[in-house]
């Protein structure tokens, strides 16, 4: 593969390991340092994790705004400093709504919602990322943010008494904090004792591998090409060499009459060049992926 491998990597994310663990453990498998990762998983949740290789690194940003999907548990009756069941307990009530109880409180968390981050957190404020302030035993005045739910469903419930969620997203959404404010609602406390991605943007968690997969069968059968991150734009392969060469360059080309929009852009001979921006019969480039 021309300049080295590059791509993207789902990976299904174990418990217990951070996204940076998995990001090192790839390139010690790979042999590539430039890698990188969009959506941050807390080392207790599993899933799916979009991972970078070599120069689709510069798909990065374009993910980092993806709705989200997710399978939680929530556990009623119970608050931790973390709004999570790995943190110090502050709330015992022994309380347990009812699945209707629940569906009920749930509604109220559907649409656009205002959310406070939790301390423990790695939003950086002066410097300072939250968790460390947080696990200092400081806290900091935050500020709500706007987050959108777009499903919010109980879809079962658990022998330990924990209630099953599917939650569907906007970038930016704390699932820890939903639960916390759905323990707040239903008046007996509650925080997330579990949590899997099963979605970000179009890829979905059926489709990564574990660490093992990778490691038998090799990241080059694994690894998937950048142009699948932009698969929901049209696609445009340029008829001449002087406007892929003009491209490559920096410039604009001519389109005249044609498609308009965000586009996938190819080179005469298929190779994956752009993502572009058509506009008034112009073609210029948003980011290029092509090997330099």
């Amino acid at each position: 593969m021309a300049g080295g491998l590059s791509g993207i990597l789902l990976v299904d994310k174990p418990a217990g390991w951070t996204s940076h663990d998995v990001v090192a453990k790839l390139r010690r498998l790979t042999g590539v340092r430039r890698i990188g990762h969009a959506g941050t998983l807390d080392p207790m949740a599993t899933g799916l994790l979009t991972v970078f290789v070599g120069r689709a690194t510069r798909a990065v940003e374009f993910a980092e705004g993806h709705d989200k999907g997710y399978t939680a548990l929530f556990r009623p009756g119970l608050t931790t400093d973390t709004l999570d069941t790995t943190g110090t307990v502050l709330t015992r009530s022994g309380l347990r709504p009812t699945r209707v109880e629940l569906e009920a409180a749930l509604a109220h968390f559907r649409g656009d919602i205002e959310q406070l981050p939790p301390m423990y957190s790695a939003i950086k404020q002066n410097g300072k990322k939250l968790y460390e302030i947080a696990r200092a035993g400081g806290e900091v005045e935050r500020k709500a943010r706007r987050v959108t739910i777009y499903r919010l469903e109980c879809t079962g419930e658990r022998g330990d008494g924990d209630f099953e969620l599917e939650v569907e997203c906007s970038k930016g959404t704390y699932i820890r904090t939903l639960c916390d404010d759905i323990g707040r609602e239903l008046g007996c406390g509650g925080c997330m004792s579990g949590l899997r991605r099963t979605r970000a943007g179009g890829f979905d968690v059926k489709d990564a591998h574990t660490l093992e997969d990778i490691e038998r069968l090799g990241a080059e059968r694994c690894i998937l090409p950048v142009d699948s991150m932009f698969a929901d734009r049209p696609a445009l392969l340029l008829k001449d060499e002087r406007a892929e060469k003009a491209l490559r360059n920096g410039m604009e080309v001519k389109l005249g009459a044609g498609p308009s929009g965000e586009l996938r852009v190819y080179a005469p001979g298929g190779e994956f060049l752009l993502l572009g921006e058509a506009r008034d019969g112009k073609l210029k480039t948003i980011k290029s992926f092509f090997e330099v």
